[in-house]
């Protein structure tokens, strides 16, 4: 004798997702029938009416109302503290199949562990001239190691993505140079104190804090033939070919508490008087006011032409000395020394080397080079700077912000449990 039918009671947001569901022409053809299961058994129909309606069996659709009736209390729960999205995937997850057992795997764990162990080993260490493995490649070799007797690169490539290991991609990163630990950690502290405390710097002392560095090589490359646009099917096209017209340097700078790219220099080349040049203009939008640059070890940044700058400026009276034989300007360190002096108006904050991923303008040149530079066709150098002026101005007005820095400059410490 056959089972009564399971009471189905659906909430109006419920309603609004089934309904949605069942009318969709892109949701896959199961998940329509069931939301309309659903809804139609919520409208009073018998299981008889509603298998007639959806192409079912009477059976199939009493399964999907048991399935709904005892899923009624998680739903609620989630309507209640999730949004309407994570409600949305839960209905979804309950109109699913349950994951089937499939057929017996083919490969032992202790297979599985040592075809990974290969993946992430460097693939000179099995005598092959390649930088990375390849799905096919990698089968090659656990077969000629005797790992298995066979197995499709598809597999290999579904054991990797389960083990979340991609050996296709890889990403740059910075070593730092300086080898001395204790003066690189306190180095790296500096420069992010120097980001924590310039919002209440700038409103007690009127000091604005900057981050400054070069963009070099930018090339004014005209492209031999139209880009073709964008269509269904069809990625935005660019010719290949191009012609040179030149580069250019652009020295920018980055407002840490106002996100703003400010007064920046765009020319043919990087010279000492170049940046000193580009120094004395920013500090001229503010001649009354302090100044904090943040900088890397480029010895432009360090100069004799940047040390006569800020001393004239400063009116420091002290006598500079002569470059290489004495005084402020006898070397590198001093000259680094004296424009980091906390007295002076106007002073530098230095990097520790190779740590430009410290420098917040970095980020900003990464958007450049992805929105102006890397698609980018220029009739001449003139017209590249045309473009750079007018992106930086349209940044400036559209996306600047500051940065959220949360780091320390300190070891990030496991939380407490």
């Amino acid at each position: 004798m056959p089972g009564k039918a399971a009471k189905i009671t659906i909430t109006e947001r419920q309603q609004q997702i089934l309904q949605t569901f069942s009318r969709s022409t892109t949701a896959p053809c199961r998940l329509r029938q069931r939301a309309a299961i659903i809804v139609l058994a919520f409208d009073g129909l018998l299981n008889e009416e509603i298998a007639t309606r959806v192409g079912l069996t009477h059976r199939q659709v009493g399964r999907w109302r048991r399935r709904w009736a005892n899923a009624w209390d998680q739903l609620i729960d989630i309507e209640c503290r999730e949004s309407r999205a994570e409600l949305r995937r839960a209905i979804e997850a309950v109109l699913s199949d349950e994951p089937r057992p499939g057929a017996p795997g083919k490969f032992t764990p202790e297979q599985v562990t040592l075809i990974l162990t290969v993946a992430c080993e460097p693939p000179e260490k099995s005598g092959r001239p390649i930088t990375h493995w390849t799905a096919y490649e990698l089968a090659d070799e656990v077969i000629t190691r005797g790992i298995v007797a066979s197995i499709s690169p598809s597999q290999v490539s579904r054991y990797l993505h389960e083990a979340a290991l991609r050996p296709h991609k890889s990403r740059s990163w910075l070593n730092t140079t300086e080898t001395d630990p204790v003066r690189f950690a306190a180095q790296v502290q500096t420069v992010c104190d120097t980001y924590l405390t310039a919002p209440e710097q700038e409103r007690t002392h009127q000091t604005h804090t900057v981050c400054v560095d070069e963009m070099t090589g930018l090339q004014a490359l005209e492209r031999i033939a139209p880009d073709k646009a964008m269509i269904a099917g069809k990625c935005h096209r660019i010719e290949f070919e191009y012609e040179r017209h030149g580069t250019l340097c652009l020295i920018g700078n980055f407002v840490v508490t106002t996100g703003e790219l400010l007064k920046p220099t765009i020319g043919p080349t990087r010279t000492e008087s170049d940046f000193a040049s580009h120094i004395e203009q920013t500090v001229a939008t503010d001649p009354e006011g302090s100044w904090v640059f943040v900088v890397d070890n480029l010895n432009i940044h360090c100069s004799e032409s940047l040390v006569k700058l800020v001393a004239e400026a400063c009116e420091v009276s002290t006598d500079l000395g002569k470059k290489g034989k004495r005084g402020v300007l006898k070397s590198v360190a001093r000259r680094q020394a004296f424009l980091s002096e906390s007295s002076h108006r106007i002073r530098f904050v230095s990097l520790p080397k190779h740590s430009s991923w410290l420098n917040q303008i970095e980020v900003i040149f990464g958007v450049i080079m992805r929105k102006v530079i890397r698609r980018g066709s220029f009739t001449s150098v003139e017209d590249l700077r045309t473009k750079l002026l007018n992106f930086i101005a349209y940044f400036n007005r559209v996306f600047a912000k500051p940065f959220r820095w949360t780091y320390t400059g300190r070891p990030l410490m496991k939380a407490a449990a």
